[in-house]
């Protein structure tokens, strides 16, 4: 009998030891996340959060990519294709109104980064001295409202200055005197990346001439998405990351170049960095509902898009 029992205990162990080694083990819930662009400063704490593994702490495989055309990510997300992309606050309202099924669902970069950029050489000094000169701009769509404000903003109007297409030669064709101002150079990376150049710029600043505040990045998601989960891990990994950058900037940059340190390793980068940490959205899910609203109302009123849109119900 004594035997019988030894036997029946050595059975009972030995099959949890093979229940316990054969039981399958819990995989992390998976996200795709599309860039606006390829890696650079702006995605500071996505980077951060993936290489200090905040994602997986939450228990959350995040796969970054990079778009091979910057206009596809959201389409990407409307389309079921990917999770979750990073887009511009100004074309989130416009795919809202074309129709696309997508929901704010954080912030990335909390204030304007475009402007608009002149020599600093005592030959413009104000948005008025723009009177008769040349802008140039990368990407027509909304420089009629957000130029045309600014003028406005002076006592100017668009027929006051010519503005011309010079593709993503922004800081060669301000250089060079092929235009006399550009519209759409980032105040963390043009000035910069001239500055190494020994060329000192002006910035003027759309939020400070007229134009209504808007949130440069945000994330947006599909709103019919089925990963509501995924999305509250990778939002509060995104806000630990961006506590640690902000408390921890120059460890944070280490971090942040580990990602890729051949091709993020350079000094514009990383006078990028310093220059964007101020711009990062402290609270990513807070919600701006008046400013959101009151940016899609000036993109109404200034023809940007020919119907009224209250994105209110999708942040």
């Amino acid at each position: 009998m004594f035997n019988k029992l030894i036997r029946l205990t050595h059975y009972t162990v030995l099959t949890c030891l093979l229940s316990f080694v054969s039981a399958p083990s819990f995989a992390n819930d998976q996200l795709t996340v599309m860039l606006d662009w390829f890696v650079n400063p702006n995605h500071g704490p996505i980077i951060v959060a993936q290489q200090q593994g905040l994602f997986k702490k939450l228990g959350l495989d995040v796969e970054i990519q990079e778009p091979a055309d910057p206009t596809m990510p959201p389409k990407l997300v409307a389309a079921g294709k990917v999770d979750m992309a990073v887009t511009y606050e100004p074309n989130f309202i416009m795919d809202l109104e074309a129709g696309l099924p997508l929901k704010r669902s954080a912030t990335l970069i909390a204030t304007p980064l475009n402007t608009i950029l002149v020599l600093d050489n005592g030959k413009i000094n104000s948005v008025k001295d723009l009177k008769g000169k040349t802008v140039g701009i990368a990407v027509a769509g909304t420089e009629d409202a957000m130029v045309g404000t600014m003028l406005r903003h002076s006592g100017l109007n668009l027929s006051d200055i010519k503005m011309v297409n010079v593709g993503w030669n922004l800081s060669s064709s301000l250089a060079s005197g092929q235009v006399d101002a550009v519209w759409g150079g980032l105040r963390n990376f043009e000035p910069n990346q001239m500055a190494l150049e020994s060329i000192n710029v002006k910035a003027f600043y759309p939020e400070e001439n007229g134009v209504p505040n808007y949130e440069e990045l945000v994330f947006v998601v599909n709103q019919n998405n089925k990963k509501q989960a995924e999305i509250i891990k990778f939002n509060q990994a995104i806000t630990q990351a961006t506590q640690y950058i902000v408390n921890h900037p120059k460890q944070a940059w280490q971090v942040f170049k580990s990602y890729d340190e051949k091709t993020l390793d350079t000094e514009l980068n990383r006078r990028a960095w310093n220059d964007t940490l101020n711009r990062f959205a402290l609270r990513p899910t807070a919600t701006d509902t008046q400013g959101y609203q009151a940016f899609a109302d000036f993109l109404f009123q200034n023809k940007v898009i020919k119907t009224a849109v209250n994105p209110v119900p999708y942040l």
